[in-house]
């Protein structure tokens, strides 16, 4: 967690999803469910601030993602964001794919782990918010759609072409962009798409933060920062950045805590530093 962070306030409430922050666990809740938790402009910009300040905190550790009712995220509103859309020139257009691409790129950036847990329908922009999470479980009846084809865009949007490959595969990534078919829940995990299926979603997910929350977050982020660098980074590079991020965690608090763990026979205090 960086310490650093400018004069500006934190927010003290969020006005179109809800966040709740239990001992180091912040979820966020897409709650529109009449609407199956579809995004609207400030939906999106709610995120994208919310993705800043998590690091900044130091109340969150894990961050999850959810959503009300019947869907986890049904992608942009069909009124108001595709609608609207129709309407502005070619400037604000792209303000806003920037802003959608803000919001993925800051959660792969997020020194927080991030557990998308998937309730139901994922389509659009929420099947790419799901993908861009660490972990994604899914309740038996979620379904993955990327269905921007099926409206007239670009399968790749909001980063989708450079995520999903590198997690399915290219063959199967550029079937699910391109036909933006529904994926079950049992496809979605033999794909490799999501991590598991949960009868009991809220309880697993619970579970998983809970472990990342209470385990070693400065040793989980660095994990995931060195995931998500050496994406694009040769063996030479990837291996001299995994040395140097070692040798700095081996000064780290939490190494030295092991040691004396493991010394005296208990388990380790982890203190995410």
């Amino acid at each position: 967690m960086s310490p650093y962070r400018g004069s500006a306030a934190f927010t003290d409430e969020w006005k179109h999803f809800d966040l709740a922050l239990d001992d180091g666990v912040a979820t966020v809740t897409f709650s529109r469910p009449d609407k199956l938790n579809a995004l609207t402009f400030d939906v999106y910009a709610d995120l994208r601030d919310l993705l800043a300040e998590l690091p900044h905190r130091g109340d969150a550790r894990v961050l999850v993602l959810t959503g009300e009712g019947r869907g986890f995220c049904s992608g942009g509103d069909v009124d108001e964001i595709i609608g609207e859309l129709q309407k502005l020139p070619a400037g604000e257009l792209l303000a806003f794919t920037r802003m959608s691409g803000t919001v993925v790129k800051s959660m792969r950036d997020s020194p927080l782990p991030i557990v998308a847990a998937v309730n139901g329908v994922a389509a659009g922009a929420g099947a790419v918010l799901a993908l861009a999470a660490d972990f994604r479980l899914l309740a038996p009846e979620a379904k993955f759609s990327f269905l921007f084809t099926r409206v007239g865009l670009a399968g790749a949007d909001m980063g989708a072409a450079y995520l999903l490959p590198r997690l399915v595969g290219l063959g199967r990534a550029t079937e699910l962009l391109v036909l933006g078919d529904e994926v079950s829940a049992e496809r979605a995990v033999n794909l490799g798409l999501a991590s598991r299926i949960a009868e009991d979603l809220p309880a697993a997910a619970e579970e998983l933060a809970r472990k990342l929350a209470d385990g070693p977050a400065l040793a989980y982020s660095t994990t995931k920062l060195l995931l998500t660098r050496e994406l694009d980074l040769d063996l030479g590079g990837a291996i001299e950045m995994e040395a140097l991020a070692q040798a700095l965690l081996m000064k780290s608090d939490d190494f030295g805590e092991f040691y004396a763990a493991w010394s005296e026979g208990r388990s380790p205090a982890w203190s995410g530093r």
